[in-house]
């Protein structure tokens, strides 16, 4: 009965013959082009320690565990090319992440459905193999034939990924870009359980998935790591791709980031940023990290005292990256100062026409740009506050510390 299937490690050393039966030679690694197929392997290479020969993937015949077989010998030397994955030298023994069970594991082993072609038999990937079952078979192979090894593994119980939920790991970036693996699948989880993930990484792997994903959700993940896993990060990037991932992080958090590193790498990151985000952080990075001014966020929703209703919900929809957290609204006069603060769901119930003045606005608990952090943290803790508003000298409005600002403060110490 022919193979369904076939193991990486059965397929490595397997004999490749030609059309007269005659061993061409052994394989010694498979590749996948993913951007030709996502699957299917599209070449092998055979040979000794000095020279490799290519098979691609339509001169393959038939593929079971006695050999491979070709229906044609016009063999290639073998070239290295940056599109492929190699399944032995990049996959076999490195880390991936599953993101499904949203974790990092290690490849033992790879599982190949044997599949079909205008008649001949071609190999598709499957799945990846990360449990016992897989050390078993890779320690017994070249010990054991290779169907006494199969029967024995049935008793021990499986444990692989399949391969549509595996986020491969490049370090190197050049070849990463080449590969045009997706982070679909990663960047679709949520931040915190990204960052559990990070965390677990070593430093090249950190580095290779934060220079893959979309800067939006490296900033997302970024804000959720531990503070000298953030440091390590972006030390390990380029200078403008680390800027392009702060850049869309709150102001407040990029800040304390840029505050953990050398000054001269600080300063080359913001040399990289557009002119907005830096004159921001650039202000926020003169306060001492430990005071109002220092956890503060500059980006909050501020509306005149004497505007209505529709003002207000106006002014949230003009602030699309702030409206899913917006809370309060701080209401000032044309010079800036803050003159009360209103729930904004006040603002959402009421008539559009209503003014602010009308929906009962509460006088302002403050903190001064140099006020302690430990003050500013007993000030959310003694009035249950949702957000505080940071005024400078004159009583102008310079910034909000939110809860969540609070809650990264007490994990940090």
């Amino acid at each position: 009965m022919a193979e369904q299937f076939l193991f990486l490690t059965e397929l490595l050393g397997l004999k490749v013959y030609d059309l007269r039966r005659r061993v061409l030679g052994r394989v010694t690694d498979a590749a996948l082009i993913p951007v030709i197929h996502p699957v299917r392997i599209d070449r092998l290479f055979i040979g000794g320690p000095f020279t490799w020969l290519t098979v691609r993937q339509e001169q393959i015949q038939t593929i079971g565990l006695n050999g491979i077989y070709l229906n044609s010998e016009n063999l290639t030397p073998f070239h290295e090319d940056e599109s492929m994955l190699r399944l032995e030298r990049d996959l076999l023994d490195q880390q991936i992440i599953d993101a499904q069970g949203r974790k990092v594991v290690r490849v033992n082993d790879v599982t190949f459905e044997i599949g079909s072609e205008q008649g001949r038999n071609v190999l598709l990937i499957h799945e990846v193999d990360i449990g016992l079952r897989s050390v078993f078979r890779r320690l017994a192979q070249g010990v054991l034939p290779r169907r006494v090894i199969r029967r024995l593994q049935s008793r021990i119980p499986p444990n692989s990924i399949g391969w549509a939920f595996c986020s491969i790991l490049e370090p190197d970036p050049q070849r990463r870009l080449h590969l045009n693996i997706s982070t679909s699948l990663i960047e679709r989880m949520r931040p915190a359980d990204l960052a559990d993930i990070v965390e677990e990484l070593s430093p090249e792997d950190r580095e290779a998935l934060f220079e893959a994903m979309e800067p939006e959700i490296a900033a997302e993940a970024l804000s959720e790591v531990e503070p000298e896993i953030q440091t390590q990060i972006i030390e390990s990037l380029e200078a403008d791709r680390a800027a392009d991932i702060l850049e869309e992080m709150d102001p407040d958090q990029a800040a304390d980031v840029l505050g953990d590193l050398e000054d001269h790498m600080s300063e080359e990151i913001l040399g990289e940023m557009e002119d907005a985000p830096k004159a921001e952080l650039e202000e926020l990075l003169e306060y001492d990290e430990n005071t109002a001014g220092g956890l503060m966020n500059t980006e909050y929703v501020a509306v005149h005292a004497g505007a209505t209703a529709a003002d207000a919900i106006e002014a949230v929809r003009s602030q699309p990256d702030l409206s899913d957290g917006v809370t309060t609204l701080f209401l000032t006069d044309l010079d800036g100062r803050l003159s009360g603060v209103l729930p904004v769901t006040r603002a959402l119930l009421a008539r559009p026409d209503t003014p602010l003045a009308d929906l009962s606005p509460e006088e302002p608990i403050t903190a001064h740009v140099d006020e302690k952090a430990v003050r500013v943290a007993a000030l959310f803790d003694k009035y249950n506050l949702l957000a505080l508003p940071v005024v400078d000298e004159e009583g102008r409005m310079a910034g909000a510390v939110t809860a969540d600002d609070i809650i990264t403060l007490l994990r940090r110490k």
